[in-house]
């Protein structure tokens, strides 16, 4: 599955302290992360993951894969208490529901999303992803 791994300024360090406990789980997967984000996760980690724009774009380039279905799940840590409501994270949620992608917005959502994905509980992705690859327009 595709992963896609963004996290605000002051949660990049607690990003790659979960990926650190998460490897072996992330490892089995394609990583897609914001430029500084992957960068800190790659260096701790040894895990190869597929580079965003850092800052302004990074997001958007995520937001292009939900839309093109080419992302099974996003962590994004945000931080809810300084940052205010940023309108770029509000775009990739409302994309994430708009396309049946789950998403974590905080460490506690995405340890059960990251147990749920090691269990096979959201297979159901692929399956789904390839019942549309069967539909010729």
């Amino acid at each position: 599955m595709n992963i896609a791994l963004i996290a605000n300024d002051t949660k990049k360090e607690l990003m790659t302290q979960f990926t650190i406990a998460y490897c072996g789980v992330f490892g089995r997967h394609t990583l897609f992360a914001t430029g500084s984000t992957g960068r800190m996760v790659t260096e701790a980690t040894g895990l190869p993951v597929n580079l965003m724009y850092s800052g302004q774009g990074g997001v958007e380039q995520v937001e292009s894969m939900v839309s093109c279905d080419e992302v099974d799940l996003i962590l994004l840590f945000r931080d809810g208490v300084n940052s205010g409501t940023d309108a770029e994270e509000h775009s990739l949620l409302r994309l994430c529901d708009v396309h049946n992608i789950p998403v974590a917005t905080n460490i506690a959502t995405a340890e059960a999303l990251v147990h749920a994905l090691e269990r096979g509980d959201l297979d159901w992705r692929e399956i789904q992803k390839a019942s549309r690859k069967k539909i010729v327009w």
